[in-house]
């Protein structure tokens, strides 16, 4: 039984490889409702139609449950949810047991970085091995989406800015991360490709508790990482009232918050990508999305 307001907005491409459609998942991995055939008044972009607010969602939420304008999931192919961010907010060093892996200490307060939005790609979209880099690893991700406007939020009432999470792999260049560029993180972090977003932007009312998710990444079929949301330092409401002391969050901002351990910079002897490689990462309710390594 899907809760009341819950749903799993998706852009898409239809056949024929048309322009990019919103729609909505009928149950992960289910088939679609094109929404902008339902309506098609609501903007084609994920970032226009949540600067609607709640207006959109209704009329989302109306298609949803006309049973109406259904598309197989076989005939689309899915992009990744937000494809226009005004920003992609990152945050390092928040589990627990990814602090332990390396050997730091927890830190004190939230580790901000970013990356540009020209790295993000669909759910199933192919990672660009760049030429530049030999030390190219992997980062599942939860990622939550903001919905409201807002700029010194309280932490009580931050989660009334997010609309949803959806799953996102921090794709990172070790070596630009952390030898080159003065080891300012943003070269290796924004290459293009190196943001996967998807399946779905799962509504927040869809979530039984984000804090307490399975996270886990594999390469190759190999699992690789393997922890828990439960496990972040710094929690959603904590997160979004520290930046928006910095940045005013808008709709369709993206926040990853951070991987758990894993990843392979700190495995003996270490594991990076190669071309031919495929990375899926996965988040409990959430979904999976599922790359290769080119």
């Amino acid at each position: 039984m899907r809760p009341a307001g819950a749903m799993r907005l998706v852009r898409f491409r239809g056949p024929g490889g048309a322009e990019p459609r919103l729609g909505l998942e009928e149950a992960a991995g289910g088939s679609l409702v094109d929404l902008s055939a339902a309506e098609p008044a609501l903007p084609r972009s994920m970032r226009a139609f949540l600067e609607s607010g709640q207006g959109g969602l209704a009329l989302a939420r109306r298609a949803l449950e006309s049973g109406r304008h259904r598309l197989p999931r076989g005939t689309a192919r899915l992009l990744a949810p937000i494809g226009d961010p005004e920003k992609v907010i990152c945050v390092g060093l928040n589990y627990r047991d990814h602090c332990l892996e390396q050997d730091v200490k927890i830190p004190k307060e939230p580790i901000i970085f970013s990356k540009f939005p020209s790295a993000i790609i669909g759910p199933f979209d192919d990672i660009i091995h760049p030429e530049e880099s030999s030390e190219v690893d992997w980062e599942v991700e939860l990622a939550a989406v903001i919905g409201k406007k807002g700029k010194h939020i309280e932490e009580s009432a931050a989660l009334d800015h997010v609309v949803g999470f959806t799953v996102a792999n921090d794709v990172s260049a070790r070596d630009w991360q952390m030898k080159r560029n003065g080891r300012q993180w943003l070269l290796g972090k924004t290459f293009d490709t190196f943001c996967p977003l998807g399946p779905a932007l799962v509504t927040k009312d869809a979530v039984a508790d984000v804090h307490n998710l399975g996270i886990r990444c594999s390469v190759n079929g190999r699992l690789m990482q393997d922890s828990s949301t439960s496990q972040l330092i710094f929690r959603l409401p904590k997160l979004i009232a520290w930046v928006s002391r910095f940045v005013t969050l808008v709709p369709g901002d993206i926040l990853l918050t951070g991987t758990p351990p894993g990843v392979g910079v700190f495995r003996k002897p270490p594991v990076f990508l190669k071309r031919g490689d495929e990375v899926r990462c996965e988040i409990e309710e959430l979904g999976a999305i599922c790359n290769k390594v080119v």
